[in-house]
């Protein structure tokens, strides 16, 4: 009888402990991957109001501006993390935590160029990259679903920086205003995405990310 528990007892062993190992190793392989930081979006309008451009703070861009209304840069923010967080074998750091450290350093920061500041958020939270992204105009729709007085008119861009060399590796853009399929056939298929119908400005917004994600390059730590 002794030997039988005792042969059971090495049987169950062994099961064990491979599958001990390989939960080990998932989770090593878990935390191999790229870390990410998204620090707050942020709404940019022209210095001069007479203007109807505004200029990429990391880039340099030129883009067309326009009204924001308030909190679209945080609408944009939630929608592309949560795009973001959805990519396999990436790590993204909770957006309080990059918030309040990078809001810290750019009230501690303010001779330095956004650029400089986003790289030293990314340092101090010890990621591998950091997303900054910029919104330029957040016009929300006037009327209904299949009624429009104004449509919704958005323009964004997103930037992936490299923590390392605090270059940008990664440029995500949009500017669209909606347009009916009799003022512009060449937009059919983005009328056609909406439902063919008027879309909210938040549902352009997600249409304007996931096309920007297509392109969203293969991340190595």
């Amino acid at each position: 009888m002794k030997k039988l528990i005792y042969a059971l007892w090495l049987l169950g062993f062994a099961i064990l402990v491979p599958c001990g190992l390989k939960a080990q190793d998932d989770a090593v392989l878990r935390q191999t991957g790229p870390q990410i930081a998204v620090v707050p979006f942020q709404a940019i309008l022209p210095v001069d109001h007479s203007s109807s451009t505004v200029q990429c703070p990391v880039c340099g861009n030129v883009h067309s501006s326009g009204s924001i209304a308030k909190g679209a840069e945080k609408i944009v923010e939630d929608i592309f993390v949560d795009q973001l967080s959805r990519l396999k074998n990436v790590e993204v750091v909770p957006q309080e935590r990059a918030s309040a450290v990078y809001r810290r350093i750019a009230a501690d920061s303010l001779k330095k160029t956004v650029l400089q500041v986003v790289q030293k958020t990314g340092q101090e939270l010890r990621v591998d990259y950091i997303v900054v992204g910029f919104v330029y105009r957040y016009k929300e729709r006037i009327g209904y679903n299949y009624s429009a007085e104004r449509p919704a008119s958005v323009t964004y861009e997103i930037h992936l920086i490299s923590v390392k060399d605090g270059k940008s590796i990664w440029r995500g853009a949009y500017d669209k205003t909606q347009k009916s399929l009799m003022e512009d056939v060449f937009q059919a298929s983005s009328f056609l995405k909406g439902g063919a119908r008027w879309v909210t400005a938040r549902q352009l917004t997600k249409l304007g990310i996931d096309e920007i994600m297509a392109t969203f390059p293969e991340l190595e730590k």
